[in-house]
């Protein structure tokens, strides 16, 4: 059953992707996992799911020996700031900074560690008060003191849509972000990149493959409810 899904999610990535002229090479499909046990990953794995995506760090750490050296591993969910060493200790890659206290804490953690950690920095594009991170307007003065970094290596944004009936709902988030990274690339800040654009999730990850993400998180199409 794992199997079929994830064969169709890739089928729908690239359907996606062929509607906006958009080749699925630089499309990853990132399972999220949370909740899911060990045979349930297993499982996707072996359909040719090469990332996990977990939103806590105490359940990432339980699963973490089973997996190392078999997928990426990337935080997804909200990161604290009393868990970042062990998050850096875990992940590939953490999709979701959204302070400067927790890029900060990232950059003295990883300066000890002598790591640098791919990161993307989380907008609260919709502006509910629900979501976490940084709005619109709050971008550009966290990338000028996050730039400096060494141990922090922003490679793009994250975002989370608001849940909608239509995914045509959410589109307008979606292409914002896009429009948000192409405006910092322009600003050409030293260390940055603005290669990974991380949003879309079961219920409208087409419409974000064809607004530019490169990453897309998807746990009920792979897993079931």
């Amino acid at each position: 059953m794992i199997a079929d899904n994830v064969r169709r999610v890739m089928e729908r990535i690239a359907a996606a992707a062929g509607r906006s002229g958009r080749s699925t090479a630089h499309i990853e499909l990132v399972a999220s996992t949370k909740g899911r046990s060990l045979a349930e990953i297993d499982e996707a794995i072996s359909a040719g799911v090469r990332t996990m995506g977990e939103n806590r760090v105490q359940e990432a750490e339980v699963k973490y020996a089973h997996l190392k050296g078999r997928v990426r591993v990337h935080m997804i969910g909200h990161l604290q700031r009393n868990k970042v060493k062990d998050a850096l200790r875990i992940f590939d890659m953490i999709h979701s900074v959204d302070s400067l206290g927790l890029a900060e804490e990232i950059e003295k953690v990883g300066g000890r560690m002598g790591k640098a950690v791919p990161v993307l920095l989380e907008v609260n594009v919709s502006g509910e008060e629900s979501k976490f991170g940084v709005k619109p307007e709050e971008i550009y003065p966290l990338l000028e003191k996050v730039a400096g970094m060494r141990a922090v290596r922003v490679e793009g944004l994250m975002t989370m849509s608001p849940i909608a009936d239509n995914p045509e709902k959410v589109r307008p988030i979606f292409r914002r972000l896009r429009e948000l990274a192409v405006e910092i690339e322009r600003q050409a800040f030293p260390g940055v990149t603005m290669s990974q654009l991380s949003m879309g999730m079961t219920q409208d990850f087409e419409v974000a493959v064809q607004e530019g993400a490169t990453m897309v998180r998807v746990g009920t199409a792979i897993f079931g409810t």
